[in-house]
């Protein structure tokens, strides 16, 4: 028994295994008026993504790993001195063989799944439900983490340039997540609008570098590591497997955001498939390109960490100059770090739409708002990223030895469903196909073991906590659905309709155009109708004069309704209604002049301005909340707008 995410909600039932279909739904290949042939009208066409969009809004954390990759590398290996400093080029080129190997494969996930989901939908499909909730989790927690790092990486480069801001890294770090968020809020297609320009610079000026190093034999420029300390170990002789280990599992953090394409493939414009084929294609060669580029120059020119200066400015340093294009590459770098963060904003609501669409979270994550945009996943990963943001004090070292574990759980994950899926689907070419992702699973396998075991003891601890903990609240959402679905009795034929006597009761308080709006409604809702109020058991003189005016005005105006006095000694409002309404329902059996429903209907004025919500007197907040908890009664509000 399963419940779909709009059988709670006012909304039409999602098509799915198992659930109602929609009146006027349409049949496969089937296109109606108006309609590009995936179903999508022209209009929300235009709020999802080109191929070139797709390239700015979800492969800005790819595009901005090269920035703290190829460092990695070298900080690791400069254990192992100037010797170590000559494996840069062999273990780079490691990570790009791997780079290659999850962008043809990736290519070949965004074909089998074109809804998107990426490892969650390729694991539910083939490997099972709780890998594939694993899968997920995994993906959760990394673009979680993905934003808290971009962030704190960029304005950790700002506050780098300008030392001043560093007090403020936390406001800093806040202000370009509400950035990010607003931009967000308003479409993954505006997002892309947005930073497109931003990506493109931060391309292009690598790109120079490596072309314009190329052309050199010695630096252009060393002012910019000048007066800073090495970090080189001197007096070594070798580099051991451990060594070369931990250098590959540090500059795999380069490959997070490989997979945020396959997640959102839905977000693409028709045809999507191809569209976002194109998208991974360009990000997997423009980001191998960079990293074989700039880790042949760090060769080259010989460089070496040293203390308060990254390896990416001393390449442009050495590459361009000490001038305007050093500055150039810098104030970029600080922009697409701060910018990666939309990689996120792009994949997980996507994500968490698939979970909520399976009941994995709650529904609310499967709304969609104006513009395509899944609101509510957006501002919850918003949310969570500022959390993690004042934990973390804006500090980026503490968050990135947790970083990119998540990710490579999930690379695994798809690589061995998309062998299952090759060997079951029997298809053209499927070996070779099979073959390559056996070989990723492989590849991707080593580089979890190898990341988590190098990093277990920075902080990856929590990670491996944190994945069955996930898993386990998805299994807890999934449960509560399927007790919601069996009360509901989703996917069974309901019984003959059968008439109900009614009882509809309005609380009122005054005779007013609300107190008649509400008992003509009454009577078109009910069998019979009553009209209560609340009165003290020993009023005062003005509560004396109220209900005098109340019962007066009553018999003059006869509505043909009853009016009923509650009392109640303490004043109260919420209490007494609830148990007059439980009275009723202990009444005889329908077939003694009882009822079969008890309904409350609430009457409420709608302020035309927000502000005048302040003026009320929250009266009607007060009984609903009194009657839903201590009634079975049905509660409905009727608001007069003004």
């Amino acid at each position: 028994m399963s419940i779909t995410p709009d059988a709670v909600q006012a909304e039409p039932p999602h098509t799915g295994p198992g659930g109602p279909s929609v009146a006027g739904s349409l049949e496969p290949g089937e296109v109606r008026a108006g309609n590009t042939p995936d179903g999508e009208s022209p209009d929300r066409d235009r709020d999802k993504l080109t191929a070139l969009g797709g390239v700015a809004a979800l492969s800005l954390d790819a595009m901005a790993s090269v920035a703290y990759g190829p460092e990695s590398i070298v900080l690791v290996l400069a254990a192992a001195g100037s010797y170590g400093l000559g494996f840069t080029l062999p273990v780079t080129a490691a990570i790009a063989l791997l780079l290659a190997v999850l962008t043809a494969s990736y290519r070949q996930v965004i074909a089998a799944f074109p809804d998107g989901g990426g490892s969650y939908a390729v694991a539910k499909t083939h490997l099972g439900r709780r890998t594939a909730l694993t899968a997920a989790a995994s993906l959760v927690i990394d673009y979680i983490l993905n934003v808290a790092v971009s962030v704190t990486a960029g304005v950790a480069a700002l506050t780098s340039a300008i030392p001043s801001l560093y007090p403020d890294r936390v406001w800093l770090c806040l202000g370009v997540l509400v950035l990010v968020t607003a931009v967000n809020l308003r479409g993954i297609a505006e997002s892309a609008r947005w930073f497109m320009a931003p990506t493109a610079v931060f391309v292009l000026a690598i790109m120079a570098i490596i072309v314009v190093g190329l052309f050199r034999s010695t630096p252009a420029s060393t002012a910019a590591a000048a007066g800073h300390a090495s970090t080189l170990a001197a007096n070594a002789t070798g580099v051991g497997a451990l060594l070369l280990l931990k250098a590959f599992a540090s500059g795999c953090s380069a490959l997070t955001g490989v997979e945020a394409v396959a997640n959102a493939v839905p977000s693409f414009r028709n045809p999507r498939v191809k569209r976002a084929q194109h998208t991974e294609i360009a990000l997997g060669a423009v980001l191998g390109v960079m990293l074989v580029g700039l880790a042949v120059l760090i060769g080259r020119f010989h460089l070496q960490p040293v203390d308060g200066v990254t390896v990416l400015a001393q390449l442009a340093d050495a590459s361009l100059g000490h001038g305007f294009g050093f500055y150039l590459v810098q104030f970029s770098t600080v922009v697409l770090l701060a910018l990666a963060a939309n990689t996120s904003f792009g994949g997980l609501p996507v994500l968490m739409r698939l979970l909520a669409r399976d009941n994995h979270l709650p529904h609310v994550f499967a709304l969609r708002a104006d513009h395509q945009v899944h609101r509510h996943g957006v501002l919850f990963l918003a949310l969570v990223s500022a959390v993690l943001l004042v934990g973390s004090g804006g500090d980026v070292n503490s968050l990135v030895p947790l970083f990119s574990i998540g990710v490579f759980v999930g690379f695994t994950i798809c690589q061995v469903g998309m062998v299952k899926h090759w060997m079951k689907c029997r298809c053209a070419g499927w070996r070779g196909k099979a073959l390559l992702n056996g070989f990723g699973a492989v590849l991707t396998g080593v580089a979890t073991v190898v990341v988590t075991g190098t990093k277990f003891t920075e902080g990856a601890w929590g990670i491996v906590v944190a994945l069955p903990l996930l898993v386990l609240l998805f299994e807890l959402v999934h449960r509560a659905y399927g007790r919601i679905g069996e009360r509901l009795e989703l996917g069974r034929i309901p019984g003959p309709l059968t008439p109900e006597r009614s009882l509809v009761v309005v609380p009122v308080h005054s005779i007013t155009r609300l107190t008649r709006e509400a008992l003509s409604t009454a009577l078109t809702l009910g069998d019979e109708v009553l009209a209560v109020t609340v009165v003290p058991t020993e009023p005062d003189a003005e509560d004396r004069q109220g209900v005098e005016a109340l019962r007066r005005d009553w018999e003059l105006w006869q509505p043909g309704v009853p009016l009923v006095e509650v009392q109640d000694a303490h004043r109260r409002l919420g209490r007494p209604l609830v148990g007059f309404v439980n009275g009723l329902a202990g009444q005889p059996r329908v077939e003694d002049g009882g009822f079969d429903r008890i309904t409350v209907l609430i009457a409420e004025v709608e302020p035309v301005h927000f502000w005048q919500r302040a003026l009320q007197n929250q009266r009607g907040v007060l009984i609903d909340r009194a009657l839903r908890r201590g009634t079975d009664a049905v509660v409905c509000r009727l608001r007069l707008r003004m």
